[in-house]
């Protein structure tokens, strides 16, 4: 079975199935061709028609060689500061509290009368998707968790290894308190 690459097609989608032998056609995503997406040839040429590949589960987070799964989840650091009118720092604690039970991935919030920081991990394909999911943390959390009426003021976005490498240069997000929800 050379030029086949394992769990190609059980890895994305999620619903086929996994561990069996199947046949594939010209009818499939990318076709019995031998095509790859990106229009790069795959090694070993095209297969013939009705030959069987076994198609194999691959785990979250393994790599190919010389390849980055374009659609494999990473952790993204999220750094969300909004800030408005004053509230009642009772009000607010509170709130951040709810939002934290919430939203169980917070790591931690920082907050005054008229302003907070909440910093947390996000599990995304890309930063745009992480961005998105932070942007809309704030409003859709603002009802339920009875968050103050605040706009958001800022937004940083950190891919794992930037937020390791920014930690042992002694100059990035440090948590500068515990995890929890902490006043200023």
């Amino acid at each position: 079975m050379s030029g086949v690459r394992p769990g190609t097609a059980a890895s994305r989608g999620g619903t086929g199935t996994r561990g069996v032998t199947g046949t594939r056609g010209g009818t499939g995503a990318r076709g019995g061709t031998g095509a790859r997406p990106g229009g790069a040839a795959r090694a070993g040429g095209s297969r013939t028609a009705g030959e069987e590949r076994a198609l194999t589960s691959v785990a979250a987070g393994d790599r190919f060689r010389g390849e980055e799964p374009e659609h494999t989840p990473r952790l993204w650091h999220v750094t969300l500061s909004v800030s408005g009118a004053r509230a009642p720092l009772t009000e607010v604690r509170r709130a951040l509290e709810q939002l934290a039970h919430d939203h169980p991935f917070l790591l931690t919030s920082r907050y005054a009368e008229d302003h907070a920081e909440i910093r947390y991990w996000e599990e995304a394909r890309d930063l745009h998707d992480a961005a998105a999911v932070a942007l809309r943390l704030w409003g859709e959390h603002r009802q339920t968790a009875g968050l103050p009426p605040w706009e958001i003021v800022g937004l940083e976005v950190i891919d794992r290894a930037t937020y390791h490498q920014r930690i042992a240069a002694g100059y990035g997000p440090a948590p500068a308190t515990p995890v929890g929800v902490h006043p200023f």
